[in-house]
């Protein structure tokens, strides 16, 4: 099972569409690893340099309808490759969201009020969070705060990250 913890990368923005996610021009790369230094290359946000701004980065916190646009695995294996496993959004594009599951990543819905209450509280400081699978709680930490904040996942979800993905669920029940 991967880490579903780390520092915080905060997207302040809705709509990011999986052509920011990873471009398309990209998509004839074979392997995973070919996508690392592509991630959010192509992300218009007043202030993001994916250079810079992703180094050391595990956790992404951002606002509704994440990886929208076109459909394709791309996306989550380019973050997986950089080691981002678990995103936290208002919502998700469906397909987007079913591919963090099939690649056994974490993909977490909070409503609105409490995204916007962690942009508010810990935007701009360094930042780090755990997803606590056992108790579904996400705990946030950074210079002067603490937060927990409970999430609700689906057994099937739950189930595709205990075994690490689609392809090892598969493996272990067909």
């Amino acid at each position: 099972m991967k880490r579903f913890d780390g520092n915080v990368l905060f997207l302040d923005r809705a709509d990011i569409n999986t052509d920011e996610i990873i471009p398309a021009k990209y998509l004839t790369e074979i392997s995973k690893e070919a996508l690392k230094p592509y991630l959010l290359e192509d992300l218009k946000l007043k202030g993001f340099n994916p250079a810079t701004d992703l180094m050391d980065k595990q956790v992404v916190l951002t606002r509704a309808n994440f990886g929208c646009g076109s459909s394709r695995e791309h996306a989550p294996w380019a973050f997986e490759v950089n080691g981002i496993h678990l995103i936290i959004a208002e919502s998700f594009a469906r397909i987007f969201r079913q591919n963090m599951f099939n690649c056994g990543m974490l993909a977490i819905e909070l409503p609105r009020e409490t995204i916007d209450g962690l942009f508010t509280r810990f935007s701009g400081k360094k930042t780090s969070v755990r997803a606590d699978l056992a108790s579904n709680l996400l705990l946030f930490e950074a210079e002067g705060g603490r937060a927990e904040i409970s999430f609700t996942l689906g057994e099937y979800d739950r189930r595709l990250i205990q075994a690490g993905g689609w392809l090892e669920y598969a493996d272990a029940h067909y």
